[in-house]
C-alpha cells in the first residue's frame, strides 16, 4: 500500500516518466513486499530552483537528473528489506530510463493502518486486519 511522490526537474519525456514509474513499481514488488496491483504514485516535475538539493551531501556527485522518491508505507519494513529495495531500485532505474545511482534519493515514512482510506470513506486496511 505504499504511496510514492516522485520529484524531479521538469523536462523529461512521457516515456522517461513511465520508465521511472515502472522501475519504481517493480522494485517495490520485488524487494519491498508490495502486491503487483498496489500502485499509487504522483510524479512532480519542478522548474529550476523549485527542487533544491545538495550536489555532494552523503553521496553524489548529483546531476540535474536527481530524483527524489518519498515513499509513504502503511507498515514498517526491517532494515534488510529497505536496503534490498534501495539496491533494486537503483539497479532498475539504471537499466531504464538510465538514471545513475548517485542521482537517486529515497525517503521512507511509515504510517498507521487507520491513516489510509482508499475509497468510499472507509479505513480498508483496518477492516482487512
Amino acid at each position: 500500500m505504499p504511496f510514492t511522490r516522485i520529484s524531479l526537474l521538469k523536462g523529461k519525456s512521457p516515456d522517461y516518466l513511465r520508465a521511472v514509474s515502472d522501475s519504481l513499481h517493480r522494485a517495490l514488488v520485488e524487494a519491498f513486499d508490495v502486491p503487483p496491483d498496489d500502485r499509487f504514485q504522483a510524479i512532480h516535475q519542478h522548474e529550476p530552483g523549485e527542487l533544491v538539493f545538495d550536489r555532494t551531501y552523503l553521496g553524489g556527485p548529483r546531476s540535474d537528473d536527481f530524483i527524489l522518491f518519498a515513499v509513504t508505507a502503511g507498515r514498517p519494513r526491517d532494515t534488510a528489506t529497505k536496503k534490498a529495495f534501495y539496491k533494486r531500485l537503483v539497479t532498475l532505474l539504471g537499466e531504464s530510463p538510465g538514471i545513475r545511482p548517485q542521482d537517486v534519493m529515497v525517503v521512507i515514512t511509515t504510517t498507521h493502518l487507520d491513516e489510509w482510506s482508499f475509497a468510499n470513506g472507509e479505513a480498508q486496511m483496518v477492516e482487512a486486519a
